[in-house]
């Protein structure tokens, strides 16, 4: 059998769009003949996938897993092009099951080249490439996040998805005690919670002290340049801007949002109740949301072009 290098594999991955082991392994099966290896991975449905690689994936789902101790939990997002494809049993299996494994890897390469949960005989990249083949689109791993409490430390970890797949968070809650932490009032607490982050958008933090200095002055140089406040002498012009600075840091904070399912009260109210029914200490650690497609920019197709490239008419 011919020594397959690097060079060529690189070769067929560029002229097919396939995996890097479906091109070495089709290089091996031709002895190095990149023209038979490409009609190799034709028959095999791998080369069809590649053609699609190109293609802006902006649609998808939101998924998370939460391990059965509560201790651990995954929040991933996997694109795909179309909303079509992303209601797809066979996607929508594909990500519940990436997001499973997705605990076992530091990083989406590592997730991309371990061995796929669900067929451990290839990899996860080998069985995304299969996927894009059978569903005739471009499909990525795009992101993960995993949190695990620290060994020793006592809490939950909790998870909302929202819109069928299009928001998800995760987020993680810390108390004093065994009891409390296996508790059902604290863990509809870290639902509500995670519902409420899901629903609140412009919240990026557990509370005001969390935020950035940086952010804090840009915010202030903001509103003292504003035009309203240029006539006014600057003792009232600092307690104005202080005033809105400090409404706008709380916009930004979880604890001071008032809680979706009771108005009255705000989410660090709500924490404060819990903490003493269940007479534990109780915080938000940390959290994540994640929205689909947030960030990508979208390709706008135009039909006639893409019909007259088919040589429609």
């Amino acid at each position: 059998m011919a020594e397959i290098s690097a060079k060529q594999v690189q070769e067929l991955r560029r002229k097919t769009g396939a995996g890097m082991m479906d091109c070495k392994k089709a290089l091996k099966q031709n002895d190095g003949d990149i023209e038979k290896s490409i009609e190799w991975l034709r028959q095999k449905g791998i080369a069809s996938a590649g053609k699609k690689s190109d293609r802006v994936a902006a649609e998808g789902l939101v998924d998370t897993y939460i391990e059965p101790s509560g201790r651990v939990g995954n929040l991933l997002e996997v694109n795909c092009q179309t909303d079509f494809v992303a209601r797809n049993e066979a996607f929508k299996s594909l990500v519940q099951s990436l997001a499973k494994q997705a605990s076992k890897s530091d990083s989406v390469d590592s997730l991309l080249s371990s061995a796929y949960v669900e067929d451990e005989s290839i990899k996860v990249e080998e069985y995304i490439q299969q996927m894009i083949a059978q569903l005739g689109e471009n499909m990525r791993v795009r992101r993960f996040v995993s949190f695990a409490l620290e060994e020793g430390k006592q809490g939950i970890v909790d998870s909302y998805i929202h819109t069928g797949g299009r928001v998800g968070v995760l987020v993680e809650l810390a108390c004093d005690s065994d009891s409390a932490a296996t508790n059902e009032d604290f863990k509809t607490l870290a639902r509500n919670i995670a519902m409420q982050i899901a629903a609140c958008p412009n919240v990026e933090y557990v509370s005001t002290d969390q935020i950035p200095t940086e952010i804090v002055q840009k915010e202030k140089e903001i509103e003292m340049g504003r035009d309203d406040l240029a006539k006014k002498p600057d003792n009232i012009k600092e307690k104005i801007v202080q005033g809105r600075i400090d409404k706008r840091l709380k916009e930004m904070t979880l604890v001071d949002q008032p809680f979706i399912r009771d108005q009255s009260i705000a989410v660090e109210d709500l924490i404060k109740q819990t903490s003493k029914a269940l007479g534990t200490k109780i915080q938000v650690n940390r959290f994540v949301r994640y929205i689909l497609g947030e960030g990508i920019e979208k390709q706008e197709d135009n039909f006639a072009d893409e019909v007259a490239a088919l040589g429609g008419k």
